[in-house]
């Protein structure tokens, strides 16, 4: 075999072996970083829309569902009427809804807010602090906290929020 086939052959074996490692890196660090299930939530404090500031361990005693999400996101508009649902329906006790919007454009949050009727409080993560704290890959990405501040339960993706089950698991939660 010509020396200059052997060097090409060396070189995309080297550059494979490097390329799997550092995805592998990757994905090991993400999951030895992210919050876990049955461990403490990362706490954060975050201001709404309204000015009015929020900080999840306040929120002990309550079990807090925690969504991550965009205006510009198709699945986050999916979901919302549900969670505007679930709200509704479980508000007053000690359950509560942090929606936490990585927009920039505070008028576009007000917007759909006003479009879609939401209640509950939509914090501003213009500078994606808490992405970063839980390690979001996507959105919308909910977190469901129990009242002693442990992460319950994590998803990414849509969900229908105003599922029977779930309804049923969070009123179990509350009443823990």
């Amino acid at each position: 075999m010509p020396i200059k086939k052997i060097v090409l052959y060396i070189l995309l074996l080297t550059l494979s072996f490097i390329s799997i490692v550092s995805c592998d890196s990757k994905n090991s660090r993400r999951s030895q970083q992210a919050p876990k299930v049955g461990f403490k939530a990362p706490d954060f404090t975050l201001k709404s829309v309204d000015g009015k500031e929020y900080t999840l361990s306040d929120l002990k005693g309550k079990v807090v569902f925690v969504n991550l999400w965009a205006t510009w996101c198709p699945p986050c508009k999916e979901e919302i009427p549900s969670m505007v649902k679930l709200y509704n329906k479980l508000k007053g006790g000690n359950f509560e809804i942090l929606a936490i919007s990585e927009d920039t454009d505070i008028e576009a949050v007000k917007k759909f807010i006003k479009q879609y009727k939401i209640t509950f409080p939509v914090l501003m993560d213009t500078d994606k602090k808490v992405y970063n704290l839980y390690k979001a890959t996507a959105v919308p990405e909910t977190h469901l906290i129990n009242k002693k501040g442990f992460l319950e339960d994590s998803t990414i993706g849509s969900f229908n929020w105003y599922d029977k089950e779930l309804i049923s698991a969070v009123e179990s939660l509350m009443k823990k």
